[in-house]
C-alpha cells in the first residue's frame, strides 16, 4: 500500500485529488495540510511513501518544506512531489535542487497523475526526458557550479555512464538496455552514484549531474 499525505491550500484541489487516489486499491491517503507548516508536522507523524505539496502555501511554502524534509536524516523514506499550476519554472527548479523526487501540473490526467505517485514512491524520479531537456536548457548553464562537482572523482566509469543515462531521463531497465547489464545491476551504479554524490534521489541526482559538470546540454 502506498501511503499518500496531500499538502494543498486549495480545499478543493486537496479534495479531488483525495478521491482521486482513494479510489485505487493499493494508495491510501493517510492526512491531508492545507499549510506547509502543518504539512511538516504530519509528514512527521505519518511518514508517508509520498507527499504531494503544492508548491505556494502560507507560512512554510513547498520549496522550504521540501529542504527540510530532506535535510531530515528520519524522513528519508518519504518523497516529495512538488504540485504546480505553472509546470516548468524557476520554483520547480529550485524545489528539485531542495530534494523534491519531481514534480505534477495540477491540470495533468487523472492516468499521469496516479502513474506520477507510483513512480515517485518507487524512489523513482518524475523527469521525463523532454521535461530534462527543459530543465537543463533553461537552468543549468555548461559553468559548473561551485562545490559541485567536489565527488565527481569518485564515480568509476560504470557509475559516471550511468549518471549520463540518468540525466537523459532513462529508467533503470533502460539504463539496463542502453550498458548490456542487468537492471540490478543499473541499479546498483545508480545507488552508488548517488551516494557519492550525496543526491537524495534521481531528480537530484541529474540536477547535479548537469551542475558539476559531469554531463553537459552538448552530450545529452
Amino acid at each position: 500500500m502506498i501511503r499518500v499525505l496531500l499538502i494543498d491550500d486549495q480545499p478543493l484541489i486537496r479534495g479531488g485529488f483525495r478521491a482521486l487516489l482513494e479510489a485505487e486499491t493499493d494508495i491510501a491517503v493517510v492526512a491531508e495540510a492545507g499549510d506547509g507548516k502543518q504539512g511538516l508536522s504530519l509528514v512527521r507523524e505519518h511518514l508517508p511513501d509520498v507527499a504531494l505539496v503544492d508548491i505556494q502555501m502560507p507560512i512554510v511554502d513547498g520549496i522550504e518544506m521540501t529542504r527540510l524534509i530532506a535535510d531530515d536524516p528520519g524522513l528519508a523514506g518519504v518523497h516529495v512531489v512538488i504540485l504546480t499550476n505553472y509546470g516548468l519554472d524557476e520554483h520547480v527548479y529550485d524545489a528539485l535542487r531542495a530534494g523534491a523526487a519531481g514534480f505534477l501540473v495540477k491540470d495533468v490526467e487523472p492516468v499521469d497523475f496516479l502513474h506520477g505517485v507510483r513512480v515517485a514512491a518507487r524512489g523513482d524520479a518524475l523527469l521525463a526526458p523532454p521535461i530534462t531537456r527543459r530543465l537543463i536548457d533553461r537552468y543549468v548553464t555548461e559553468t559548473p557550479h561551485p562545490g559541485s562537482a567536489d565527488n565527481v572523482t569518485q564515480l568509476t566509469d560504470r557509475e559516471h555512464e550511468a549518471v549520463v543515462l540518468v540525466a537523459r531521463g532513462l529508467s533503470n531497465d533502460e539504463i539496463a538496455g542502453h550498458m548490456y547489464i542487468s537492471p540490478l545491476t543499473a541499479k546498483t551504479h545508480v545507488n552508488r552514484a548517488m551516494t557519492k554524490l550525496h543526491a537524495r534521489d534521481r531528480a537530484q541526482l541529474a540536477v547535479l549531474a548537469y551542475e558539476s559538470g559531469l554531463v553537459t546540454p552538448r552530450t545529452r
